[in-house]
């Protein structure tokens, strides 16, 4: 493929601190790359705004008026970094040769975005951005990751590690992505599993230059167990094994204590009832809770809500005329 359109999706959450800065990285790489004819003409940086609070949104229809290259998409309200993800990607693929996404802090590397055209031309539908370094981690953020990562691969679930949501889709991959209809997503773990020829590009994540985190502690965990529960019933495959352990360790001391009444050696202990009336009422908790995740999440897929309300579509209304322009050549 000579020159292909090329769309690059930023999510954005209140991002107001980060975005000039960003817009501008990401627009002179897309300027560069269609200055060398490496991409056509036509191609896209798209912002998806996600709901933000801030002047985000303000941001991005002032950049739209500076450049052409630049679009934006507008959720009515906050529907979560995946569903942006999802939202951009739906968007721009009916226009766009490839896809690529990458978060607006740019903790990414960017100077690999020409990289991975490249890799796009000489066949690799997907090309997945894979951090070899993440020495800009906290200490308990690398080890969070890092068990994570170890859980998901025990668990049987295909995940490339530390890689997150910066890479290349080619359209197909992208067609073939939109099949998955899950309210629940999880694109680390569905990216595998579309099976199209992958290359990895390995990179030094960097610091985050301004504003913060959007995936505190608590949206990290809640990130964690919709990756787990998505593609896995292994928490109640363990449950049933605790369950096992516990009832055969309760016979055990059932026999024990018949041996010592027939002893007469038996000792009436308020303690050790109620450490064990403790112990089991606690498992019997947790272990309801783990299935009352699953039984919510099928109730949230059983609904078919939509997984996002676009409020204004920007990207759609720029690329009307260049749609129409390639029916007419092609009649």
């Amino acid at each position: 493929m000579r020159n292909p359109r090329l769309t690059i999706i930023v999510p954005c959450y209140n991002e107001e601190e980060v975005l000039p800065k960003s817009a501008q990285i990401l627009g002179d790489i897309l300027t560069q790359l269609i200055e060398k004819k490496q991409i056509n003409a036509e191609s896209k940086l798209l912002f998806v705004d996600d709901g933000s609070k801030d002047n985000t949104w303000s941001l991005i229809q002032g950049l739209e008026r500076q450049s052409t290259i630049v679009t934006g998409l507008k959720f009515s309200r906050n529907f979560g970094h995946q569903n942006a993800l999802m939202a951009g990607m739906k968007t721009a693929a009916a226009t766009s040769d490839a896809v690529i996404t990458i978060d607006a802090d740019l903790q990414d590397d960017q100077t690999i975005i020409p990289e991975m055209v490249a890799r796009f031309k000489v066949g690799s539908d997907i090309v997945l951005g894979v951090r070899n370094d993440r020495s800009s981690d906290s200490h308990f953020k690398r080890w969070t990751a890092e068990t994570f990562y170890g859980l998901m691969g025990k668990i049987g679930v295909q995940l490339v590690p530390d890689h997150a949501d910066f890479r290349l889709l080619s359209q197909r991959a992208v067609t073939a992505l939109m099949a998955y209809s899950e309210s629940n997503l999880f694109l680390r773990g569905i990216i595998p599993q579309l099976g199209f020829p992958t290359t990895k590009l390995y990179y030094q994540r960097k610091a985050r230059f301004a504003g913060t985190s959007k995936y505190p502690f608590r949206k990290m965990m809640a990130f964690a167990m919709d990756g787990i529960t998505s593609f896995s019933i292994a928490p109640i495959e363990a449950i049933l094994s605790v369950g096992i352990v516990i009832s055969s360790v309760s016979l055990l001391m059932m026999l024990f204590a018949l041996v010592q009444g027939f002893l007469g050696t038996a000792v009436t202990g308020w303690s050790s009832l109620m450490t064990s009336l403790w112990f089991l009422g606690g498992m019997q908790l947790i272990g309801i809770s783990i299935v009352g995740e699953y039984v919510g999440k099928i109730f949230t897929e059983v609904k078919h809500r939509p997984r996002y309300i676009i409020e204004t579509d920007d990207y759609t209304a720029t690329q009307q005329p260049a749609v129409l322009n390639q029916k007419q050549a092609q009649r």
